[in-house]
Order: C-alpha cells, then structure tokens, then sequence
C-alpha cells in the first residue's frame, strides 16, 4: 500500500470526500462502482444431481419437491421477463446445473452476465461464457468422505483445464482447514484461482460441520497464510477474511438485505431479488442467495457478495474501513463477474467490521 493511502487509512473519521482525495483510492473506487448497475436474481436449474453432499442446501427444505421445467422456451421466456424487470446477472444453481447446459445456455443468451455453480464433475460448454464456481470441500480424501465422490478435485482440475471462466471455492468447514494449503497449492501449480467460502449450517443441521470459535480462528489463519503465500491464485482480501470469520454472521453483523429477512419492497434487494425453484415459482418469505441456510450461522460467500457490499455507508465514514470494504467489493466482482480483474488490496492488514452506530 501506498503512503498516501496509509495516510488515509490511519486517519480518523473524515468526510468521504477527503477520503476519494487519495488517487488511488479514488481509481479503485472509480474501478468498482462502474459494476453497481448489476441486479442479481437466482435460479435452480434443475434438481438432479449427480453426487450427494453431506450439509447440502439445495435438498434441505421444499426446494427439491418442486417439478422440473425442462422447455428452454420456457426458461428463455423467464429470462427476458427477468430482463425487463430490471435483472441484470443470473446466479445458476440448484442441484446441478451442468446437467442442464441447454438450459444455462438459454440463459446466457438472454442475460449475458452470470455465474455457475457446479460441483465441477461434468464440464460446461465454453460458448456458455458464464463465471463458473467449482466447489471444493477439501482434499480427495475429504472429498470422498463428505461428497461420496472419488477423486473429485483431480477430475475437476482436469475438465477445466486453462479454462478462464473457472474458480474454484473452498468451503472451509472445522475438519478441512489444514487441507486448504494442499489444495491451494495444486491449484497454484495448475495455474488455477480458487477463492475461499465458509460451511453455513442449513436449517435444522445436526452434523458436524458447523463452525466454532476455535475453528473460526484456525480459518482466519489459513486465509491469511495462503492469501500472503500464494497472492496471484487466490482471490480474497483481508476485509474478506474478517467478515466470514467472524463469531456474528452476516445478518448479525450486517442485517441481511435479501427478502427473507427484509421485509421491505422499496429498494434494493428486498425490491428485486428473486430465487426460482425449478417450476419457475419463487416465494419471498423463503428467498436469499442460498435458501434453507440457519440465517445466524450464514457466513457464506454468496451472501456476502451483497449484504457487505450493500453496506457502503456504513463503511464509508472511516477511511480505513472504506479501503478494507473497497477491497471486498474489488474481490466480490473478481469473483463473480467475468474479465473483470482483480487489484492489489489496498488495506493490507484487517480493518475491524463497523458497527451499526457507524452507518
């Protein structure tokens, strides 16, 4: 970081002005708010799968009992609705969307900006020019343990292969940690990018892959060695690491603006965002980026990308808090967002997470 932006960062709360008066803060911030015109929904694409995960969101609750529209007419039909209604990036999810690639590409017609989110076993068609998200639960091993599949990560490394959609996402649960800088470092050697996310217990988990504060802390540790380790294969930020770390989630931490826990229509997410089941219905109550998740124990990666990011405000009357959420937002939109790249974080050590008092 810059002395300049040292400066900034070591100031005391100041008007947000004299903090954009840095030059480089003010270009990172130019940089990322060109991306603020995007409006997500998400949508389940299908619910077969072609694996069974210990923990998985997509077969808790009722989301799996809907029927499957399989018509790409049908599909397209939603996505120019979506379109007009003001939508402009899809996140494809559900069981597995790879199994679907007629689909997800009816979508990717219609809707250019999105992302996948694949177990990475079968290899979506390059013309789908998507963000892919593989997701990785720890080494082969751990894999097969938690995901009953072999060799998961040798075959997804294999299938996306010099493919610059792809990153893969960590799921950091309390038995994985140390695995994480096996796995990173492969990826390191393949020259593949992997960005981290945190095991969030869906409703009603009883297993034992939900955090606790001693595995927070190891997390945070790992996330801080691989991010100085290995700076250019993974994706993440100090900021980051605070955040998802946290002993609050997000909501606590936050106040969650997705749908199911905001009950206002006036703006924002609580406006637009919606989360299809595979019959193309959607319910409110029930609607956020990862749907069934224990709201006190979300962590996830997803839902960060927008509760953090829709809290500029309340970062923004402390320098140093501005420039760790300026990196967060750098790496959400490195992570979701195709060709879009990655800068220096510009706050190297963690900023503490402003109170509500602060907004």
């Amino acid at each position: 970081m810059t002395t300049n932006v040292q400066a900034a960062a070591n100031a005391s709360t100041c008007k947000f002005s004299d903090i954009l008066a840095d030059p480089i803060v003010r270009a990172r911030w130019e940089k990322v708010r060109k991306f603020f015109f995007l409006r997500e929904s998400t949508y389940d694409m299908t619910k077969r799968c072609n694996i069974r995960c210990e923990g998985c969101y997509y077969f808790n609750g009722e989301k799996h009992l809907a029927t499957e529209e399989q018509d790409p007419a049908a599909w397209r039909a939603l996505m120019v609705e979506e379109k007009k209604r003001g939508i402009t990036f899809v996140v494809l999810a559900g069981a597995e969307p790879s199994l679907v690639p007629e689909l997800c590409r009816v979508c990717f017609e219609t809707i250019p900006l999105g992302a996948i989110a694949t177990n990475g076993l079968k290899a979506i068609p390059r013309d789908i020019d998507y963000r892919i998200h593989i997701s990785v639960w720890g080494n082969d091993a751990a894999s097969l343990a938690v995901r009953k599949a072999p060799d998961m990560l040798k075959r997804q490394m294999e299938l996306y292969q010099d493919d610059s959609r792809a990153i893969f996402i960590y799921t950091f649960t309390p038995h994985n940690i140390d695995q994480a800088a096996e796995v990173t470092r492969m990826l390191a050697d393949n020259n593949q990018r992997i960005s981290f996310n945190m095991f969030s217990a869906p409703v009603g988990y009883t297993g034992n892959l939900r955090h606790n504060p001693e595995s927070l802390r190891a997390t945070a540790q790992m996330m801080a060695d691989l991010l100085a380790h290995y700076p250019k294969t993974v994706l993440y930020s100090p900021y980051n690491t605070t955040v998802h770390t946290h002993d609050q989630g997000l909501h606590d931490l936050f106040s969650c603006p997705y749908p199911r826990q905001n009950s206002s229509t006036d703006v924002g997410l609580g406006r637009s965002f919606r989360q299809y089941r595979t019959d193309l219905s959607w319910d409110r109550a029930a609607a956020c980026c990862v749907p069934d998740t224990d709201c006190a124990d979300c962590r996830h990666y997803a839902a960060g990308s927008a509760v953090v990011t829709a809290r500029m405000y309340r970062h923004a009357s402390h320098p140093q808090s501005f420039i760790a959420w300026l990196d967060y937002v750098d790496t959400y939109l490195a992570v979701w967002v195709r060709h879009y790249e990655k800068g220096a974080n510009l706050c190297p050590a963690s900023a503490p997470v402003p109170t509500r008092d602060a907004a």
